[in-house]
């Protein structure tokens, strides 16, 4: 393997855990900062373009109450095109219910392919030049997307 790539999946996969474990555990009140100004974040329901329309998106989720979600990724899959621009394709099992912990337990409400295109900055950090969940599998409650 080629060690830029091999360094590059790393970053990525880092960013791509910090991203989830804000929206899980922070509710996303950081997240459009790990998109570019223009950046377009397009959820399992419409995109929002520009860090002021994500940051909207993860307000209105906080404003609609208490919920528990876990987004859980795997098969991540990394393309490097050149030293910064990357692709990433992954699969995420979503749960979430609204309400307070412990909340019973069910099947995922959503599967999902994504795809992120991903810049480095000139400091070297990476970014989220858009993401896009394509839903493969839809529980019976809806996602908040």
């Amino acid at each position: 393997m080629n060690p830029d790539h091999d360094r590059i999946a790393r970053e990525l996969e880092r960013l791509n855990i910090a991203f989830w474990h804000d929206v899980d555990t922070n509710w996303g009140r950081n997240a459009h900062m790990l998109f570019t100004e223009d950046g377009t974040y397009t959820t399992s329901h419409r995109p929002r373009t520009g860090r002021d329309a994500i940051r909207g998106f993860y307000e209105g989720r906080e404003a609609g109450g208490p919920r528990v979600a876990r987004h859980l990724i795997s098969n991540f899959h990394v393309t490097v095109q050149d030293a910064d621009h990357a692709t990433c394709e992954w699969t995420m099992v979503l749960y979430a219910m609204d309400g307070e912990p412990p909340l019973p337990m069910d099947l995922p409400i959503l599967i999902g392919a994504v795809r992120d295109e991903c810049v480095r900055q000139a400091d070297g950090s990476w970014l989220y030049k858009s993401r896009k969940t394509t839903p493969l599998f839809k529980g019976d409650r809806p996602t908040s997307g």
